[in-house]
């Protein structure tokens, strides 16, 4: 099971297929995630909120996200709308949606809402920032299957500092919650990924490492190289 899950941030519609090309040439990936920003709950706004008619007429075409035989697609929902934004983005092939537990004010209710739409055959996590209280994902683990962890201060922005902080915070849901897979997200080198890992870290979301690394095929295949058996 790959370790390393590459992260886009689009810019515009052809820069997430071009980015999602260059994804599936590298044979280790096996899931890649799309995070959307609104502009509001962070920023600045990416696509599709730049552009919305595009996603939806990429719906009403029929058409599904690139390279589904080659691998599944996570949405990060860095958004207040995000109940809504996952109706856009389940018909175009993504399986895994990642909601922010700081963008809703009833998480419980959130998560019952878009099971209860979606089905049971989609996988959901909670993001959490690195400033915020852990019981935030504590209180809702009944309703997800894994948690991701923002690794930098300010989320929504690819090539920002790594934030320290979360290493303690991994430490002390991992000691607390040993069954629950954790990701973290943002701000991932090779250097504090050997941390990571080693605190249980099961999946490490990865975006300017991998695409402003001189090889990126080389900088994936080192971080696949740290995977130790922690979850799925």
């Amino acid at each position: 099971m790959s370790l390393v899950v590459p992260a886009v941030l689009p810019a515009s519609e052809k820069d997430l297929d071009d980015k999602l090309a260059f994804f599936a040439s590298l044979s280790a990936v096996a899931r890649v995630q799309i995070d959307i920003v609104d502009g509001k709950f962070a920023s600045p706004a990416s696509w599709p909120y730049r552009a919305p008619r595009e996603i939806e007429s990429r719906i009403d075409r029929g058409e599904l996200l690139p390279h589904l035989d080659r691998f599944e697609y996570e949405i990060d929902f860095m958004c207040l709308d995000a109940e809504e934004a996952a109706g856009q983005w389940l018909p175009l092939g993504a399986t895994r949606l990642t909601f922010h537990a700081e963008s809703a004010g009833d998480l419980p209710r959130l998560l019952a809402s878009v099971r209860g739409r979606y089905g049971d055959f989609i996988s959901f996590g909670l993001a959490l920032n690195v400033a915020s209280d852990l019981a935030l994902v504590e209180q809702n683990l009944g309703g997800i299957e894994y948690v991701q962890f923002m690794g930098i201060a300010r989320i929504g922005q690819q090539g920002a500092p790594f934030d320290e902080r979360v290493f303690e915070k991994v430490r002390i849901f991992r000691s607390r919650h040993p069954e629950v897979p954790i990701q973290v997200d943002g701000g991932v080198s090779l250097d504090n990924a050997k941390k990571l890992v080693a605190l249980g870290v099961s999946k490490l979301v990865v975006g300017s490492a991998i695409l402003r690394a001189s090889d990126p095929l080389a900088a994936v295949a080192d971080l696949e190289a740290l995977q130790m058996p922690f979850g799925v």
